[in-house]
């Protein structure tokens, strides 16, 4: 049972072996949201390829109603990707090209101000 304002941790008894060159990537269920308020918390959850072992997923009830969850329920949905794995490298300046807008930080594309600044 998953209390109003409570977060917790919900097993699935369901393993995987995602391919090379895939993730998984763990998403909430709308029909879950929409009736009882419920949600995945760190929403997409990211399943390495890598990774063995059982899935879990962090559940947050923001309903006004406690949620139970019975075994068979489903409360998230996996969706498997290919990505690619970037080489890092750490280096003193960044390369040419795109626009100016990370020197203003974050938020600084000025999308949905009024001011359009």
């Amino acid at each position: 049972m998953l209390e109003p304002g409570e977060r917790t941790l919900v097993p699935t008894g369901v393993a995987v072996a995602i391919p090379p060159g895939f993730c998984g990537l763990v998403l909430p269920r709308s029909g879950l949201a929409l009736r009882h308020g419920v949600t995945c918390l760190n929403s997409p959850g990211l399943v390495d390829p890598n990774y063995r072992g059982e899935l879990r997923v962090i559940l947050v009830n923001h309903g006004a109603e406690p949620f139970i969850a019975t075994a068979g329920d489903r409360i998230a949905q996996l969706l498997v990707v290919p990505f690619a794995a970037a080489a890092l490298c750490v280096v003193d300046a960044l390369p040419p090209g795109g626009d100016d807008r990370g020197a203003n930080g974050f938020g600084s594309s000025g999308l949905g101000r009024k001011d359009g600044a």
